[in-house]
């Protein structure tokens, strides 16, 4: 069964596949590699996706989407109300 959430999760994913290597989420997020794969231990980042036997990457959205939480987290007052 497919919920309204579950739907435009798939529709995002269709619409963007760039994939980021650890420096390109490094750099972006500002988070030393050891921190991120500790926040993922932690269940507090975005998962990578397995690209071979010994590569991984991240999805640009699922970043951009953690990073967005993280502000609005940080400055309630930027939350635009709906």
């Amino acid at each position: 069964m497919t919920t309204l959430g579950n739907l435009y999760q798939l529709q995002e994913l269709k619409m963007s596949h760039k994939i980021l290597r650890l420096p390109e989420v490094v750099s972006k997020t500002g988070i030393a590699r050891s921190t991120i794969y500790t926040k993922i231990a932690e269940h507090q980042f975005p998962q990578p996706i397995q690209l071979g036997s010994r590569s991984v990457g991240w999805l640009e959205t699922e970043i951009d989407q953690w990073l967005s939480q993280r502000i609005s987290a940080s400055r309630p007052e930027l939350v635009i109300q709906q």
